[in-house]
């Protein structure tokens, strides 16, 4: 348990800009920074940081909130392991008793893996140092393909025993259970129900993820076991923790330097990722084997837009740079294009060349991708019909990309490369996007249809009416959060302790002083209304217990309060997205924001009326023949419509009469 002191130094040391921009590249736009959301698929920047109010959000899905929520949400963690993630970022001590066994195996089963990963990791790190076999057979592997010590430090490269069970057996004598060697892939079980090590007599490439924790293993074979041996890596099975096309090997290491240097080279493999860091080139990541993923490039989009495919020149490199092209293209990536000469791959290059050599290889000899291509499907190529089928696929990869002005610049470039017309480009690469539409409007309308259709087949029929109070609106819940309830308890996270209504008289001669928070809770009290989310009803409740507190401020109050989920919310009702120069500020009045505040409780009480008058409405189709409900529900029709009538007025509107 951290105790509340340690917390409040926490929260103080995090600084909201310096958190986010360990994962997110920021840009300063007025007195916010701005960057594209790590939380859905963004395209253009919607994610801003405010470092005066000291929350983030993003305009578009709405995620945010404080540097706490920010860590909570982006690396899946409990709000203790969160603050424990901000004390380590900020070496602040927390002292914590060490976990009993009974307590380590209560912990959740997520960071449960993450424990026994990180117990494995040291493990083959100590057999390779300390171990004769260790030090004999993968230490000597490394150190043959040049690889320095600080670089295995780096990457924290390991070596797992021949033997099948050691791992396990230690593992198991530590107290780490057999379900979780088996969940994270370290071992596996046999159909007879024996335990073995998955990666056995391997050297070891730890797996991190974005914020550093091991996610998964990669295990090679040594070169004197490859011969004839088609699987020569075995990696970790997809998990809790680990799914492979969400990851990329190095990123963690080299998240730094891709934004400093605002670029990335794509290699396929982890020695060749290591082989680069060790010539001094620490913006490079690897997809190691698999196919590239839309989850990976949107990863690498948080850093930077710009790619540099980094293969070598035999046919599965070129394979592996031409299938990531268009997806590369469709999120807006500016990618270039290197293959290396003679079957080199960046490992082997390096080896080869010195650092200097290999930088001033890559600068000099990438191409764009329209480079590219054209060297590869139209080098040598005389038939009309494969020449067209190259060029339509050249035109195909741009039509994908998704700036307009960025699609007539390359086929601009490509009319003068390949000597055609613009024209005939132009359109048929309209045709292209064409297509692309009605595809998609075609799915999204099947889509539309089938859950339309889920939802007929499983909506219920309410036959229960919501009860009016005698005097107005309703004395319980309003079925669903409006975006009125929304801004109404934004303004009380924001100016809850602000006195609005002063020297008021009550009915025994009393003059008392209201802040928002006490004013709406006194309103709302008055007909029994209440938030359609509890979470408002206990923000509201506090507000206004603690509005008369010395030295009371709700929107500090909330953003710090113990319960997350009132943290992250006041959090993200605390951040705009825009805001206007001093000059242009209008000045914060009580009167406008008394005015506010009262407008905003009508349009609350008229949003219930209104939908209790859809609920009477679907009950009198629902009644039939039965007249004594009709007749009930009639009654209640007309009452509640003079309520509403009465709201208008108050509001200053006209309303349609049903």
């Amino acid at each position: 348990m951290i105790d509340r002191a340690t917390v409040e130094r926490i929260l103080d040391a995090a600084e909201i800009v310096d958190v986010v921009s360990d994962f997110v590249t920021l840009r300063k736009r007025g007195v916010n920074y701005v960057g594209l959301c790590p939380f859905h698929d963004d395209t253009t920047p919607s994610f801003y940081v405010s470092p005066a109010k000291g929350v983030c959000k993003c305009f578009a899905c709405g995620k945010g909130g404080t540097a706490v929520h920010f860590i909570m949400e982006h690396e899946q963690l409990s709000y203790p392991d969160a603050l424990r993630w901000l004390a380590k970022k900020y070496s602040i001590e927390i002292k914590e008793r060490e976990l009993t066994d009974d307590e380590r195996r209560e912990a959740n089963e997520r960071e449960s893996m993450f424990i026994v990963n990180e117990w494995a990791k040291d493990y083959f790190i100590d057999i390779m140092h300390n171990d004769v076999d260790g030090k004999a057979i993968g230490m000597q592997y490394f150190r043959s393909r040049g690889i320095r010590d600080d670089i295995m430090q780096k990457f924290q490269l390991g070596y797992a025993p021949a033997r099948r069970d050691a791992l396990s057996k230690a593992a198991m004598a530590k107290g780490y259970k057999e379900d979780f060697l088996v969940k994270t892939g370290l071992c596996y079980k046999k159909d007879n129900g024996e335990l073995v090590d998955r990666y056995s007599g391997r050297v070891i490439f730890p797996w991190f993820n974005i914020s550093g924790k091991v996610n998964a293993f990669g295990g090679r074979l040594l070169d004197s076991r490859t011969k004839g041996v088609q699987q020569k890596y075995v990696n970790s099975p997809e998990s809790e923790i680990y799914h492979k096309d969400h990851e990329l090997y190095g990123l963690y290491q080299a998240k730094r330097a891709i934004v400093k240097e605002d670029c990335v080279y794509m290699v396929e493999g982890y020695t060749d990722v290591i082989a680069m860091h060790q010539c001094g080139i620490e913006n490079v990541v690897a997809n190691s084997g698999t196919a590239l993923s839309v989850y990976q490039i949107r990863m690498l989009h948080r850093f930077t837009a710009n790619v540099v495919l980094l293969y070598d020149g035999d046919e599965a490199g070129i394979h592996a740079a031409m299938r990531g092209t268009d997806m590369l293209l469709a999120e807006g990536m500016n990618i270039k294009v290197l293959l290396l000469p003679d079957g080199d791959d960046p490992d082997s290059y390096s080896r080869k060349h010195s650092a200097e050599e290999l930088v001033t290889y890559i600068e000099k000899n990438k191409t764009d991708f329209i480079q590219f291509k054209t060297d590869l499907l139209l080098k040598g190529v005389t038939d009309p019909v494969k020449r067209s089928e190259a060029i339509g696929s050249i035109v195909r990869s741009v039509s994908v990309i998704p700036n307009q002005i960025t699609r007539d610049t390359y086929i601009h470039e490509c009319a003068h490369r390949l000597g055609m017309s613009e024209r005939t480009l132009v359109n048929t690469m309209n045709n292209f996007i064409r297509g692309d539409v009605e595809n998609k409007a075609k799915e999204a309308e099947r889509e539309k249809r089938k859950l339309q259709q889920e939802a007929e087949d499983g909506q219920p029929e309410s036959t229960t009416a919501t009860a009016i109070s005698p005097r107005i609106g309703l004395h319980s819940v309003a079925e669903q959060v409006s975006e009125v309830e929304k801004m109404l308890i934004q303004n009380i996270i924001r100016h809850g302790e602000e006195i609005i209504f002063d020297g008021l008289e009550t009915e025994d001669g009393q003059t008392v002083s209201l802040s928002v928070a006490q004013y709406v809770d006194y309103d709302m009290s008055q007909d029994g209304l209440a938030f359609g989310n509890e979470l408002y009803n206990r923000i509201l409740a506090e507000a206004a217990e603690h509005s008369g507190d010395e030295g009371f401020c709700a929107e500090t109050y909330f953003m710090h309060h113990p319960d997350v989920e009132i943290s992250r919310l006041a959090g993200e009702l605390a951040m705009n997205r825009y805001r206007l120069s001093r000059s242009l500020e209008m000045p914060h009045k009580t009167e406008n924001l008394r005015q506010r505040v009262i407008h905003l409780i009508l349009d609350f009480r008229m949003d219930i009326v209104k939908r209790h008058l859809a609920d009477i409405q679907r009950q009198l189709r629902q009644a039939g023949n039965d007249m004594e409900r009709v007749m009930q529900l009639m009654h209640e029709h007309k009452e509640t419509q003079q309520l509403r009538d009465t709201l208008a007025k108050q509001l200053g509107s006209d309303v349609m009469v049903n």
